[in-house]
């Protein structure tokens, strides 16, 4: 299937935070390569640019690789077949020896391409396999489906409740639980069918689907996404050179819980850094007309640091 188009999120503030005060030859990493806006908008900014790519997903990395050549960019912006999670342990193969990066980027949200793909399972919208692997070549995943017919209705409630914030977690885990004993679940649709028929008839026809909790709620357990997000930002900040930034775009309060606490504990740390962004970026009332999906997304920015700010801003007098 053809890569559709993705909107990339707040481009032009996160240019700006990872590229003011950037180096001739600076090299910059993008996680989350995707549709690749990001990436190619970096490497554009000066020629003596380098952008490392990274994306799980081979249908992301086989359009990447055609929007970079068609812009004649190969020898400055590479992909890393690879969950994010890895690139610490991958990052040395793809830098010159002592070489630092000056900004490294993580945009949470998942692609456009992946919610209109109906084969891809990851939205309601569309008739198709209860999916939803990022990688769907890794066969080690369990699927949404697998998931949704093995999981024990408590293991269900749990993750919705948790990972969806889902208030009828219960009753839903409980019918799936009964529905599946008669036929096991295949495709988002007949899942879709189960949830919008547990909730009350006053709530199924509201601004947003009944659904939407719940497969974002499988959409997480299936990819880990917490847990690996939990587990890499710790390990950026070592990678950055002195001046250098994280920026991490998050779309919902759990993601941006841990990229908060996170940068707080690292700010906290031995390594010292700066938090830029004490209040979060948010998009403009302008790339929200542009772009619905936009209006959730949240910016926070640390910055690597020569040393650590004093805690008292009034120096001791003699």
């Amino acid at each position: 299937m053809e890569y559709t188009s993705h909107y990339s999120v707040l481009k032009k503030e996160c240019l700006n935070f990872l590229s003011t005060d950037a180096p001739i030859g600076a090299v910059f990493a993008d996680l989350t390569f995707g549709g690749g806006g990001h990436s190619l908008a970096l490497a554009q900014l000066d020629d003596s640019y380098t952008v490392i790519g990274v994306d799980q997903d081979p249908e992301a990395r086989e359009n990447g690789q055609k929007r970079i050549k068609e812009l004649g960019l190969e020898a400055r912006v590479k992909i890393i077949p690879s969950n994010f999670v890895h690139f610490p342990a991958r990052v040395q193969e793809h830098l010159a020896e002592g070489k630092k990066l000056q900004g490294i980027l993580l945009d949470l949200g998942v692609s456009s391409h992946h919610f209109d793909s109906a084969e891809r399972g990851f939205s309601f919208r569309f008739e198709g396999p209860l999916d939803m692997r990022m990688d769907p070549s890794n066969n080690e995943i369990l699927t949404a489906a697998d998931i949704i017919n093995s999981y024990s209705a408590k293991e269900l409630q749990k993750i919705f409740s948790e990972y969806g914030e889902e208030r009828f977690s219960k009753s839903i885990a409980e019918k799936i639980v009964e529905v599946r004993s008669q036929k096991l679940f295949e495709t988002t649709k007949e899942l879709e069918d189960v949830i919008f028929h547990m909730y009350p008839k006053k709530l199924r026809h509201g601004r947003a689907n009944p659904s939407t909790k719940v497969f974002q709620a499988l959409r997480i357990e299936v990819n880990r996404e917490l847990t690996v997000l939990s587990e890499v930002i710790p390990q950026l900040l070592p990678l950055l050179d002195i001046g250098g930034s994280l920026a991490i775009i998050s779309f919902h309060s759990l993601e941006d819980r841990i990229v908060k606490h996170s940068f707080k504990a690292l700010e906290e740390g031995p390594l010292p850094c700066s938090i830029e962004t004490k209040k979060p970026v948010l998009p403009s009332i302008a790339e929200i007309n542009e772009n619905s999906r936009s209006r959730s997304a949240k910016l926070r920015v640390l910055k690597r640091v020569k040393e650590k700010k004093g805690k008292n801003k009034y120096p001791k007098k003699s």
